[in-house]
């Protein structure tokens, strides 16, 4: 493993208007990420800030204007960590997501935080001073030696326990099975798993694009020689059959348990303990044109 680059930067403002689905504002206290994610979308910032070093070993630690006005986000939805994670190992010593949360405190706007960590509970008491607030733990597996081949975060339990410990706190939590891995993420059995401590369930398909693809299609061809058909059914010849089907079957599980299951929506408040809501984020529009 390659020793992180870190850096720190000076910036005019941490707030950027968001263009994710959720709306609202992107925030990421930091450049890039060193839980090194393989299958991480955002590697593709590298374009935009410079750095030629591989995905997961830089950081920039980022310094910014202290906000002045934390009401100017009344209303409004704040996603932490769109494109890094606000906990990663460094926040613990550069603080710079906790500073963010502190400049913030007063405002009513929805705080979302999304994270591969359980260093978010060293924040806990400040996360409840805010009238909405979301955390979000990225699981797409139980296994522990394929979530290490992935990536470098924490354990799954650890992410599990920081889960439980954050809803029994009373804020509201999502487990974000994201991505799912065709034939190797079972869906069914993280949602056994975290259904008495998760108000919403987020499932996201795994799409593979850019710099990674090659990188996750050799280790499926090496690790799942059992699965590497089906690959390359998806994402070469880009056949939808495998997301209709687990579409169905989600959706008759959500049924035969009773959890509500919602498509491409992002429900607010709490939900009946041990029935999270299921909100599926496949490719909706797509699976639709071809019915």
């Amino acid at each position: 493993m390659e020793k992180e680059i870190i850096s720190e930067i000076e910036v005019q403002s941490v707030m950027t208007k968001s263009s994710l689905p959720v709306g609202g504002f992107s925030v990421n206290p930091y450049v890039g990420c060193p839980h090194a994610c393989k299958y991480c979308y955002a590697s593709f910032m590298k374009r935009f800030t410079g750095h030629t070093e591989p995905w997961g070993t830089f950081l920039d630690v980022k310094h910014w204007k202290p906000i002045a006005n934390p009401h100017k986000y009344d209303g409004q939805r704040i996603v932490i960590g769109s494109v890094t994670d606000g906990y990663n190992p460094y926040e613990e010593e550069f603080c710079r997501t906790r500073r963010l949360l502190e400049e913030l405190k007063g405002t009513n706007a929805e705080i979302m935080i999304c994270t591969k960590s359980d260093l978010v509970l060293r924040d806990l008491e400040l996360l409840k001073k805010f009238p909405k607030v979301t955390v979000s733990w990225s699981i797409n597996t139980l296994d522990e030696q394929f979530r290490m081949d992935m990536d470098r975060a924490v354990s799954i339990e650890r992410r599990i326990e920081a889960m439980k410990k954050v809803y029994e706190a009373g804020i509201r939590t999502v487990c974000f099975v994201s991505p799912i891995f065709p034939g190797i993420t079972d869906v069914k059995s993280i949602i056994g798993r975290v259904k008495d401590f998760a108000d919403l369930i987020w499932l996201e398909n795994l799409n593979l694009r850019g710099q990674f693809k090659g990188t996750i299609m050799s280790y499926i061809k090496d690790n799942h020689p059992d699965v590497h058909a089906l690959y390359d059914e998806i994402y070469n010849k880009k056949r939808m059959n495998y997301w209709e089907s687990l579409e169905k079957e989600i959706s008759m599980f959500a049924k035969q348990n009773g959890f509500p299951y919602m498509v491409n929506d992002l429900p607010y408040g709490r939900s009946e303990k041990g029935k999270p809501v299921i909100v599926n984020y496949f490719y909706h529009e797509k699976i639709r044109l071809n019915q």
